[in-house]
This record gives C-alpha cells, structure tokens and sequence, in this order.
C-alpha cells in the first residue's frame, strides 16, 4: 500500500512550518532560562496578567460586539507576538515587544483594553534585551510619551493620562532590575565556576609536586639498590640478599608515605576550603570575611579544614546569619581557628556535626569551645598544638651506604 511507504514517525506537513516558530533559539530569552534551570512554563506564567484584557470593560463601555471582535483580533496576535518575543534570538526579540506597542496604538481609539498590550510591550523590551538602563528608561519614556499622546487625541478621561504611564514605567523598571540580578547572578555564576577550575589546576599542579618530591628520589634509590644487587648475585655474591632487602624496605616505606600522600590529596586543603566556604555563603546572602591559613602542618590543615567545612555548613543551614568571619592566631605552640557569626545563636546540644568536629579536635590533643558571641550569634573556636614538622614534608629515607655496597663498588 502507499501508505506503507511513509515513515510512522514522519511529522505532517502543518507541523513542519509550526516547529521553527516554537523552538527557542540559542540565544532567545527563553533558551536562557532554560540554561538557568527555570520550568518551560515559568515564561508564560506572567500572561496571567492579561486577564485584564477581559476585566477592564468592567470599569468603563462594558461587553460589546465591537469589544468582542477586536478581542478576537488582538488578543491572538499578543500571544503570537509574545511567544516571537520569548523564542526569537535577542537582536530581533525588540521588534516583537515593539508590535506589542504599535497594536496597542492602533487600538487606543476603540479598545481600552489594548492598554494590557502597551504594558506588556514595555517590559518585554527589556526581558528580550540586556543592555544600558539609562537606554531603556529613555525608551520607556519615548513610548510612553507617545501612547499619552495618543490616547489624549482619542479623548481620553486625564485620569487615565496618569495612572497608564505610572504603572507602565513602574512594572518596566522593576523588570529592568530584575533582569540586572538575573545578570549579576550569571556573573557570579561563571566567576564560581572560574575559581573552581583555577583551584583544581592548583590542586593537580600541588600533586604533581608532591608526587615528584615524594617518589623521585626513592625510586632513584631503589633502582640503584637493585642494580647493584644484580651484579652481586652475577658475582656470586652473597651480599646480594642484603641489598635486595633494603630495596624492599625503601619500597615498603615509600608505599606508606604514597598511601599517607594519596589521603591527604582527598581532603581539601584550608586555602580552597575557605574559598568554597565564601562561595556557598554568598549564595545564602551571607558575608563571609577571612585571613589567609597561617602555615602548618598537613595533618592539623586536614583536620581544621574538615572543622570549617562542617561549621560553615551549620551557618548555611541553621544560622540566618548576614555576615560571618573566620580568624586565625597563633599563640607560642598552640594555633586557634576561630568561626564566628551574627547569627540567631542557641546552640544548647551537640548534634552529630559537631561531635565530629570536636573528635577531630581531640585526635589531635586539642580543644574546641562552642560559645554564644555578644551580639547573640555562634563562635566555634579550635585550638590545636603545633607539631615540629613543617607543613608538606615528607620522611623520605635516608639513602643507604653499607660498607659491603662501598667495597662492591
């Protein structure tokens, strides 16, 4: 049959020439929310605020046959002009928001209820396109210059000469600030994400370094150990067995110092930690001030950072906090962190978050205190010892100089 020969799948022809009409361009206002994680629907909802379409015959003329004609006419070309609006790439968006004007002008003399179109043309000229503020109240000011006009000449009530460009200029500049935070936050956004590949490339750069600090010279060892200890087993050498057993030492304790190296690479160090700590306040509108991490050694850096970690997630959840501030101070042997915030306070148990801080505390023969601050806000404060070993070092063994190696070489 002819009917076989077509795909199942194949779209009719109505549908071919509607898809391109609905499907948002890349850089169309729609496509952007769509990239900021905003529902389809969230674009429309705002026609709701057309049912003043259908509401304003109620305050004047009432429902006539005239009202109903131009209402079939209009308000069908509004929907189509919104969704070019919302769908259209961003330099030809305006000119969708500007029909929006200009069919509401051509209704001024006959249809009240096209002031709804005006409006909606205003702030979508500023919803489709970013650019200067000062721009788009001039435009805003320009139109609505021209619709006052208009409607004057059409013998408008002079109440109606005030309150349409108040309310439209109103609506159009609290659209121009929300789409300015929109901006800001999309700044915000790239610059988090900027800092978070600039920490992991310092992070693997760290690694690399460590690795190669930590295993170049002890591989080098190794190799020479069995390189000599070769050449006394082709001698016949019993000294061979010796040498073959410091190798395998120097590997043992290389592999410990790796497995010690590889666990302090799974946590984050204190530098990256109060830069994701900022981060996630300042997407909870709070202030997050800090001094950079004096140096110390690895396992106090893992522990505090692990502390901070877990006292800026309790400012995040519980505080309602506006501003917090992480200070350090090292006094003699003893170096305290202290994480403080204007919060609501009342911390009277010990949940699990903090039992875990104050056992990591503990493990390192230090203290932590949980007060209430002045100004009714929460202060964690830890205080670690410092050990001798400086921050980074690693016990790589000592190379190896028998006398049976210097009497075989």
């Amino acid at each position: 049959m002819i009917g076989r020969d077509r795909p199942l799948l194949e779209s009719p022809v109505p549908l071919k020439w509607l898809a391109p009409l609905v499907r948002p361009a890349p850089d169309s206002a729609a496509a952007d929310h769509r990239r900021r994680g905003q529902s389809a629907w969230s674009d429309y909802i705002h026609l709701l605020w057309t049912s003043w379409v259908f509401l304003t015959p109620l305050f004047g003329g009432g429902y006539t046959a005239r009202w109903g004609v131009l209402t079939l006419i209009s308000y069908p070309t509004f929907l189509f002009l919104y969704a070019r609006t919302m769908l259209s790439p961003r330099h030809h968006a305006p000119r969708y928001a500007l029909a929006m004007v200009a069919l509401s002008l051509v209704l001024v003399p006959w249809y009240p209820s096209g002031i709804s179109y005006f409006v909606f043309g205003c702030v979508m000229l500023r919803v489709c396109r970013s650019g200067s503020t000062w721009r788009y109240v001039l435009q805003l000011l320009l139109l609505n210059a021209v619709y006052v006009s208009t409607a004057y000449l059409s013998g408008w009530a002079w109440q109606n000469l005030v309150w349409i460009p108040f309310m439209s200029v109103v609506i159009g500049l609290i659209s121009n600030t929300e789409s300015l935070n929109r901006d800001r936050d999309a700044q915000l956004q790239l610059s988090q994400d900027e800092v978070r590949r600039l920490a992991a490339t310092a992070e693997r750069e760290r690694i690399g370094r460590d690795l190669h600090d930590l295993l170049g010279h002890t591989l080098s060892l190794i190799t020479l150990k069995l390189e000599l200890s070769r050449k006394l087993y082709d001698r016949g050498d019993a000294r061979a067995r010796l040498e073959m057993g410091e190798a395998e030492d120097i590997a043992r304790q290389a592999l410990a110092e790796v497995r010690s190296a590889v666990t302090g690479f799974r946590s984050s160090d204190l530098a990256g930690e109060l830069a994701s700590a900022r981060l996630l306040l300042e997407c909870q509108q709070v202030h997050l001030a800090y001094q950079p991490p004096p140096p110390m050694p690895l396992e106090t850096e893992r522990a505090l950072a692990l502390v901070l970690r877990e006292a800026v997630t309790n400012i995040a959840r519980h505080a309602r906090a506006g501003t917090a501030q992480v200070d350090f101070e090292r006094v003699g042997n003893t170096l305290r962190m202290q994480v403080c915030d204007n919060g609501r306070g009342g911390v009277t148990r010990e949940g699990n978050g903090l039992a875990g801080m104050r056992e990591r505390i503990v493990a390192l023969q230090g203290t932590l205190q949980i007060s209430t601050t002045p100004q009714g806000g929460t202060c964690i404060a830890a205080s670690v010892p410092m050990p001798v070993t400086p921050k980074g070092t690693h016990s790589v063994p000592a190379p190896f100089h028998p006398t049976s190696s210097r009497e075989a070489s």
